[in-house]
């Protein structure tokens, strides 16, 4: 392990720490015991139930990319690949599962590299902008002052989701800026730069196809019913305890606290989530255990069900990764 993956590693071991302090320091064991053993496992399942559902949007929606490098591929082929990437993600560091998804299945499917890269970082942008559009409707139904919770403004959070839609539909206008970090390289190492530019050349031919009017519109609306998906989860989990005062309250947690994911923490994103997910609750009325217990309920049922189901998938088809 070099000294810089390992900073960066303790780092994120020293931020997660920190909000999970954040978190529990008010609240006894006792009193989330009690919560807790009020939780309905009928809402639960009913959760776990919709956040699978969520997750097939998801596939399809990646399916759907990698269909045009490889028309004949179908959504059985995806959906384990996909959720082993998930798993990856939950339990290994610096998002390994990303790199496992962009270079370990692409024999399996039938894709190349580049496709494999744009499907995932245009799968990236399209859910930070659903997220912010989330956060925007949280907003405006709320009607919440959004800096007090944040330190952002909301002229902010529409100035992001405006850059993240231009990426999306206009990738050529961002192409000059990668193609002269492309020629900087080029200059020190050559062959690793003449290497790059013609991944960058395949990676923005993809991007191209996959903005698209008839195409972004599909990925869009799988996007939108995929993070529906997941706001009905966190719904379902506020209304399986019966302590919490505002149910509704998880329609703010579910933008803030995923978004919150951005920052360095440890895999499965313990402790950032967790807190801003609670901060969420406690700001629109239920009280501190409440929502602290609803903040860790909520992150293992997004957690468990995806790292069983990738973990199953591994278990049954290991991955050798090839460049």
């Amino acid at each position: 392990m070099t000294i810089r993956l390992f900073l960066r590693l303790t780092l994120g071991v020293l931020i997660a720490c920190i909000f999970f302090w954040l978190l529990i320091k008010n609240i006894s064991l006792e009193e989330a015991k009690d919560i807790l053993h009020q939780a309905s496992f009928a809402w639960l399942f009913l959760a776990i139930f919709f956040f699978f559902l969520g997750y097939a949007c998801r596939i399809q929606r990646w399916r759907l990319m990698l269909s045009l490098d490889n028309s004949t591929i179908k959504w059985q082929q995806c959906a384990g690949p996909f959720m082993a990437s998930i798993a990856a993600n939950n339990v290994l560091p610096m998002r390994a599962g990303d790199i496992i998804r962009c270079f370990g299945f692409n024999g399996k499917l039938g894709i190349n590299v580049a496709t494999s890269i744009s499907a995932l970082l245009v799968e990236r942008l399209l859910d930070v902008f659903m997220l912010l559009l989330f956060l925007g409707l949280a907003n405006i139904s709320f009607s919440f002052n959004f800096s007090s919770l944040t330190g952002l403004s909301g002229g902010g959070l529409i100035a992001a989701a405006i850059g993240v839609f231009l990426m999306l539909l206009f990738p050529s206008l961002f192409k000059p800026l990668i193609l002269s970090i492309n020629y900087g390289i080029d200059l020190i190492l050559p062959k690793i730069g003449k290497a790059l530019h013609t991944q960058f050349q395949k990676i923005f031919a993809a991007l191209d196809q996959f903005s698209q009017k008839l195409i972004m519109s599909q990925l869009l609306l799988w996007s939108f019913l995929a993070w529906c998906g997941e706001g009905v989860v966190f719904l379902l989990v506020a209304k399986a305890l019966p302590t919490l005062d505002n149910v509704l309250a998880g329609l703010l947690a579910f933008p803030l606290g995923t978004l919150a994911t951005i920052i360095p923490s440890t895999p499965g994103y313990a402790g950032t989530f967790d807190y801003f997910t609670a901060q969420a609750m406690i700001f629109l009325g239920n009280t501190v255990a409440s929502a602290t217990v609803y903040a860790l309920l909520i992150h293992i049922v997004l957690w468990l069900p995806a790292t069983v189901a990738g973990g199953f998938y591994f278990l049954f088809n290991p991955v050798h990764i090839k460049k």
